[in-house]
């Protein structure tokens, strides 16, 4: 999972979320039912079979509240995981821990279900050459965290933000009157970054080829229409890798994957997310 999750932008997440537990005064609850000094151990445990990510997240969150929690990790990040399985325990003062239990499972368990339904795809398109990979439809804040899990389930990241690659849509063409011109203007305004072309239909992939891009987007084209495009870029354009978007269900992503395109667009990764149950069991003493 290679960059690592970034710890300064999680940080600011668990910030947050702490900031909106204890907005109205620390917890009520434990702080009328739990001694002052009792000590709490807890495990760490997925209620359904998936894939975990954001365990540095955890421990993060545990630590924001309490430099005296510890905890011990018993997994890794891109693991596939069974119910019960122990993904970590957490030892110290209990109001501390069980102050930081929310914050801290609600970034685990979004960021692992991330990675759960990833894996999924990448089950699916397992055999081919096409791999499955994220957009920007992600929750502000949440990008780096969403798109690190992502990684974690196998998957690959489009662009983070706005200005690592360019990315020419039919607005930017409609703007300047032709894709072409928008291809020329891009070029010559950032010549050294990444360029990915929208295209709607046949003709225009192949007007698009002959400018020999980087990657084409293929919006909305069916399976047939895919297999289409593939030929042509095969002819035109061999080197212009090729990603398939808009309306892809897990049932039909091997039969696009099976075309010869390289990317699997899946918006539906990050912001349709089903969480992965995970719970913090305390263990009696």
């Amino acid at each position: 999972m290679n960059p690592p999750l970034n710890k300064d932008t999680t940080l600011r997440l668990i910030r947050l979320g702490l900031e909106e537990d204890f907005a109205h005064g620390p917890d009520a609850t434990s702080e009328a039912t739990v001694d002052t000094d009792a000590l709490l151990t807890a495990h760490v445990v997925p209620r359904a079979a998936g894939v975990v990510a954001g365990l540095d997240a955890l421990v993060w969150t545990m630590h924001e509240v309490s430099p005296d929690i510890q905890v011990e990790v018993h997994a890794s990040d891109g693991d596939q995981v069974a119910p019960g399985e122990r993904l970590g325990t957490v030892t110290g003062p209990a109001r501390a821990v069980l102050s930081a239990e929310r914050t801290a499972l609600n970034l685990l368990t979004y960021a692992s279900g991330i990675a759960t339904r990833t894996h999924e795809w990448t089950q699916v398109l397992a055999g081919t050459d096409a791999k499955v990979r994220d957009s920007r439809k992600t929750l502000p804040g949440y990008r780096d965290l969403a798109k690190y899990a992502v990684r974690c389930g196998g998957g690959v990241n489009h662009r983070m933000s706005l200005g690592d690659s360019v990315l020419i849509k039919d607005n930017h063409a409609a703007s300047v009157g032709s894709v072409a011109e928008a291809y020329r203007r891009t070029s010559e305004t950032f010549p050294d970054l990444p360029r990915e072309v929208e295209v709607d239909d046949l003709d225009q992939l192949e007007e698009v080829l002959a400018f020999a891009p980087d990657l084409v987007m293929l919006d909305n084209f069916g399976v047939e229409g895919t297999r289409g495009a593939v030929d042509k870029r095969n002819a035109l354009s061999p080197e212009t890798l090729l990603e398939s978007s808009g309306g892809l269900t897990l049932d039909r992503a091997r039969a696009y994957a099976e075309t010869g395109v390289d990317f699997l667009a899946v918006g539906a990764l990050t912001h349709s997310v089903a969480i992965l149950d995970i719970g913090l069991d305390a263990v009696q003493q």
